[in-house]
């Protein structure tokens, strides 16, 4: 069984080409996500790509106009599949990213989050300067290593002002506590969700494969796209 794709219409067919289109077991689905299934095959849950083509067009007007406005998107995952994607896109924009775990208090505690930024700026800059010489080899190896866990926490964030006009999330059922902290500040999501996720509280779902390099390559690629054409 195939999703319901139509062979003239290349949006549908490059998803259906990047494995968008395979869900979960039955045992696994999230009720939201009920309305978006096809079929099954081989026990494994076939994804309606007609309704993720309508989503994925939402998101991309949405991403445009927050692009005519220079607002902020918050590019966030912590799966290995997506960190190199998610990052070199977000650069590619200048948009802030998250690739790794999500620092609690990020949206809800930001003004602490900030001056743990500043202090790894500050550090960094000292090094750069050569300014760090007037501690001892054990102090130096010590900052070094402060530096290194600053910046693979907060780097992504450096150029993040303030609140993002929303967060771009890949799998929203591992990145709940960045998806609850974005609701308790209103702003809204994007999110590209498998069969297993509630997408009923996402302001923009997008029902397809968060787990293969492919299927979360084509998503960020098309909402990059729809920002740095706008």
């Amino acid at each position: 069984m195939e999703p319901t794709t139509k062979i003239n219409d290349p949006i549908i067919e490059s998803m259906f080409k990047a494995g968008a289109h395979y869900g979960y077991t039955r045992a696994r689905r999230h009720p939201s996500t009920k309305t978006a299934i096809y079929g099954v095959k081989n026990r494994v849950e076939i994804i309606d790509l007609e309704k993720t083509k309508a989503q994925l067009e939402e998101v991309k007007k949405f991403v445009g106009n927050l692009a005519k406005d220079g607002k902020q998107i918050l590019f966030v995952s912590s799966k290995n599949e997506a960190k190199e994607v998610l990052r070199t896109h977000a650069l590619s924009l200048g948009m802030p990213y998250v690739a790794g775990r999500w620092i609690g208090g990020t949206l809800t505690n930001w003004s602490e989050i900030r001056k743990r930024v500043e202090k790894y700026l500050d550090l960094q800059t000292q090094k750069e300067k050569g300014e760090l010489v007037k501690y001892t080899k054990k102090e130096r190896l010590m900052i070094d290593r402060q530096i290194a866990n600053l910046e693979d926490m907060f780097s992504g964030i450096v150029h993040l002002r303030g609140m993002p006009a929303a967060l771009f999330v890949i799998d929203p059922k591992q990145e709940e506590i960045a998806v609850k902290e974005a609701f308790q500040m209103k702003i809204p999501v994007i999110a590209l969700a498998n069969t297993d996720c509630n997408i009923s509280n996402l302001e923009y779902p997008m029902v397809g494969n968060d787990a293969s390099r492919g299927s979360i390559g084509f998503f960020v690629e098309e909402v990059a796209e729809s920002y740095n054409t706008k």
